[in-house]
């Protein structure tokens, strides 16, 4: 992960949510668009310090888990999804959306796909550019 030593990360905390396990409509082939498959998404938010460092130990003074969440159920919402990568980009740019977010790692696995391997699954990461 090379990426985390980003000049512009090093002031940074890092939220993560991981294996959030999901079942969705995902995939291009005729038997995937039939049922829903199970998925596992990693998020790691960074965020700056300066930004997310509570004074009064309230929960608006950082970027609450929730978000994270409410986010992924929102893009899942919207239907199937052909490709993971689809899923990981999406992802990505609503969390960037987020003011207080300054880059973002999403990462998604398809467990179930061949019995010979743990996981298939798509990984991408995005600093916000600076303005």
């Amino acid at each position: 992960m090379l990426f985390l030593s980003h000049p512009s990360l090093q002031d940074c905390r890092r939220l993560f949510l991981r294996n959030y396990e999901v079942f969705i409509n995902i995939g291009v082939h005729e038997f995937e668009k039939k049922g829903e498959q199970r998925i596992l998404i990693n998020v790691d938010l960074y965020v700056p310090l300066a930004e997310t460092t509570p004074h009064a130990d309230h929960l608006d003074e950082v970027v609450d888990y929730d978000f994270i969440r409410s986010t992924i159920a929102a893009r899942m919402a919207r239907g199937h999804i052909h490709l993971q990568e689809t899923l990981c980009d999406d992802v990505m740019t609503a969390m960037l959306a987020h003011p207080k977010v300054r880059a973002v790692r999403v990462s998604t696995e398809k467990p179930d796909v061949y019995p010979d391997c743990e996981s298939v699954g798509v990984e991408t990461f995005r600093i916000k550019p600076a303005g």
